[in-house]
């Protein structure tokens, strides 16, 4: 297997690894003062990958963004935006305080927009 099936093949199986990562990230972005949902914790919510949804509290609770961990090329992971796959890519998984803050203006450059 090479390039974007092997890719596929490790982001599908390495739903621990992918846990592990949002579970760091979910703590930093609520650091942050965001708020998110973990969609790979409750049952009701059968999802195939990890999801970790996370939203401006208050006024703005219709903001937000859905973040995956994909498996990348070097035996890497990232964070990228759900809805975008690969092309949502956020930030690699190594610094979860960086992704945190690449989430954070992304959530408000959607709440402002034309402020940006």
């Amino acid at each position: 297997m090479h390039g974007r099936p092997l890719l596929w093949w490790r982001t599908y199986c390495g739903r621990k690894i992918a846990v592990r990562y949002l579970e760091h990230l979910s703590v930093a972005v609520r650091m942050d003062g965001w708020r998110c949902v973990k969609l790979y914790r409750d049952e009701r919510f059968p999802v195939s990958v990890p999801l970790l949804w996370v939203y401006a509290s208050g006024v703005a609770e219709d903001v937000g963004v859905v973040v995956e961990v994909r498996a990348v090329p070097g035996n890497g992971w990232a964070y990228c935006e759900a809805r975008r796959g690969r092309d949502g890519f956020l930030f690699p998984c190594g610094d979860v305080n960086a992704a945190a803050d690449r989430v954070g203006r992304l959530l408000k450059r959607r709440m402002f927009p034309a402020t940006w």
